[in-house]
């Protein structure tokens, strides 16, 4: 890559007077750096206009950076009659598998069949061929027993008659969430963490918004002008919008566990013998994840969401019940991961997990609000806002929904940092070393934890950093950002408090931990 093209990228932070200091207004500014966010910078940037985002903590801090990391139709959905949704989604899964094949990858996916349960092979059967015709393949086959025990022999044998396999995907949520930025800044347009917007206020007749913006580093307040504004906030739309609430904030927890203790090289569907909701076991990044839970989520919004230990326990139950040969407990699980789903409230008390999915664009007082949705869709939510805006004729919003030829991504970047890429062990030192050194110098790094937990995700696999990591990570933070040895402190200080409070077992089950170490 060029030096012009690379510092093209998010690189470093701009500071605040470079974003007021011309005399024309933006074109587009948008609130909130997750998936949804940086979909709409991208797509409003490519037709010409000039896009800034803003956002109040790091990129893909909130619900983009928590999700169960899986680029999918969603067969649930089929079964609550969303086959709009499910197309939808299935159509960009193909197109980010074939634009983004280091990044979004393929995976099988089993639904272990049981006597006595529902659905069973045939309903399955059908499902999946219209899932598959859908999406425009056709991958679906039916797996016997004794073939499906072999290759997962800690699963429960009694009653198990077999498995279907079909394909989904996974992806790493956060550099999604920052590849789409790149994408976005390569076709001219900025974006800046850690700046909060405070207020919208419409200025009439000209019909422009002035934007109050704070500095969340520097404590600096300033006021921006721009022609459109779109609320991409997620969980904190409700906020900004000007209208009454829509938004159900819903919390989704998973667990890590080492891949040497739940050994698993494909997606494993279970339905928990609870309330028979979906678990889904899979690999992802060395290690194996188990998720998730579906639950009303009462915190603050801008707070660290956590898991509870009743959450951890739902999960490893399901675990227990279907792998029982594993003998999973508490004191294994390394890592815990809660985030929290804006998901579009129905105002009919449902259950949680039978909250539709689909995504909301609604305006008021000309800023448009989004908020929902899958992060398989970005692409189309992000057309949708832009129609709502009028900054798109209906007649190219309905091409671009439908044209499975249009690329999402057009520039090549050289990222070394795919979803398996490696991160443990001193074989990789100088691998890992230029894993931090790129991030470092191209992805707007202002914490060590938008390093350590959203850029490379090692607080979720790993219980802490090698002395080798460690060395590397110090030292590159020192070259590349400038930090001294006060600074350095206050970050790991930062780091592990933040890892200890709302990525690692609660007190009780770290204490069961240590004594069973």
């Amino acid at each position: 890559m060029t030096e012009a093209r690379a510092s093209a990228l998010l690189a470093q932070r701009p500071p605040l007077s470079t974003l007021i200091g011309q005399d024309t207004p933006w074109d587009v500014v948008v609130i909130g750096g997750g998936i949804t966010g940086a979909g709409i910078l991208l797509e409003a940037a490519r037709r010409g206009h000039r896009a800034l985002l803003l956002e109040q903590k790091d990129f893909a801090w909130g619900t983009s950076s928590r999700s169960s990391k899986m680029v999918h139709g969603g067969l649930r959905y089929i079964a609550q009659g969303d086959i709009r949704l499910t197309r939808h989604a299935l159509q960009e899964r193909e197109r980010l598998l074939d634009e983004l094949p280091d990044l979004v990858v393929r995976m099988p996916y089993l639904f272990a069949v049981r006597t006595g349960q529902f659905p069973g092979r045939w309903p399955l059967t059908l499902v999946l061929k219209l899932y598959d015709w859908l999406a425009g393949i056709r991958d679906h086959q039916w797996v016997p027993r004794r073939a499906l025990l072999a290759h997962h022999p800690l699963l429960q044998p009694e009653g198990l008659l077999g498995a279907m396999r079909y394909t989904d995907a996974l992806t790493d949520d956060s550099r999604l969430v920052i590849r789409v930025l790149q994408e976005a800044c390569l076709e001219g347009a900025h974006a800046r963490n850690y700046t909060a917007v405070r207020s919208i206020h419409r200025t009439h007749p000209d019909g422009l918004h002035t934007l109050s913006v704070h500095d969340e580093i520097d404590g600096r307040t300033t006021a921006i002008a721009a022609r459109h504004v779109f609320n991409a906030t997620g969980l904190w739309a409700d906020q900004l919008s000007g209208t009454p609430p829509v938004v159900r904030p819903q919390r989704g927890t998973h667990v890590f566990v080492s891949h040497a203790k739940l050994p698993v090289s494909e997606c494993l569907t279970f339905l928990h013998p609870r309330d028979q909701r979906p678990v889904f076991v899979f690999p992802w990044k060395g290690q194996t994840c188990i998720g998730t839970t579906d639950l009303d989520h009462q915190g603050r919004p801008l707070d660290e969401p956590t898991a509870t230990e009743a959450e951890i326990d739902y999960l490893l139950e399901v675990v227990r019940h279907e792998m029982p040969a594993a003998s999973l407990q508490t004191q294994d699980v390394l890592s815990t991961m809660a985030g929290v789903r804006p998901i579009i409230a129905s105002g009919k008390g449902r259950d949680p997990s039978k909250e539709r999915r689909d995504h909301l664009v609604w305006q008021h007082d000309g800023v448009i609000s989004v908020s929902g949705g899958k992060l398989t869709t970005f692409r189309q939510i992000a057309l949708d806002a832009l129609l709502a805006a009028g900054l798109l004729d209906r007649l190219s919003h309905q091409q671009a929904h439908g044209d499975r030829a249009q690329r999402c991504f057009n520039h090549e970047v050289t990222v070394p940092l795919g979803l398996n890429h490696p991160l443990r062990g001193a074989a990789h030192g100088t691998q890992f070393a230029a894993h931090v050194d790129w991030v470092l110098q191209h992805e707007m790094v202002v914490h060590l934890d938008d390093l350590l937990l959203r850029r490379l995700r090692i607080g979720n696999v790993q219980d802490t950093l090698s002395p080798e990591q460690l060395g590397i990570v110090r030292e590159a933070c020192t070259r590349w950002l400038g930090w001294q040895e006060g600074t350095w402190q206050q970050e790991w200080q930062r780091y592990q408090d933040i890892l200890t409070h709302h990525y690692r077992l609660p007190v009780r089950a770290a204490t069961e931990r240590v004594h069973h170490g």
